[in-house]
């Protein structure tokens, strides 16, 4: 089993910068999981936002391309998400997956069905 912390979330002013973090951890996980952030607003359906592979590879939705950024710390085993420029359409609950079975195709990474495990969330308020 895989368990997944996500921390960092809060409210800030249209511009701002927020650091999400996500902490792994269990018998099954190792360095050569791959992972993601998503986010999922009221109403809306869960939508991918970035991933990285096991090498370090990345993949962004085009909407935050330039202003998101996703690295991992293997010697914590904790993933980020530096977010800059927020925006008030970025308002969401943000989660990090993980999975063992990393694509071939780095697009993949950004995919709901890609990934086994999930954490409980961390909100972002963005206000204009």
């Amino acid at each position: 089993q895989v368990q997944l912390v996500e921390s960092g979330g809060g409210s800030v002013q249209a511009g701002g910068s927020l650091r999400l973090s996500c902490a792994a951890s269990g018998s099954s996980y190792s360095l050569g999981y791959c992972m993601g952030w998503f986010r999922q607003a009221p109403g809306r359906e869960r939508e991918g936002v970035a991933g990285i592979s096991a090498g370090g590879r990345t993949y962004y939705t085009d909407s935050v391309k330039g202003r998101f950024t996703i690295s991992k710390d293997n010697a914590k085993n904790t993933l980020y998400l530096q977010m800059n420029s927020l925006k008030p359409e970025d308002t969401a609950m943000y989660y990090c997956a993980a999975t063992r079975g990393c694509p071939l195709d780095t697009s993949r990474l950004i995919l709901t069905y890609t990934y086994d495990y999930w954490g409980q969330g961390t909100q972002v308020t963005v206000s204009s």
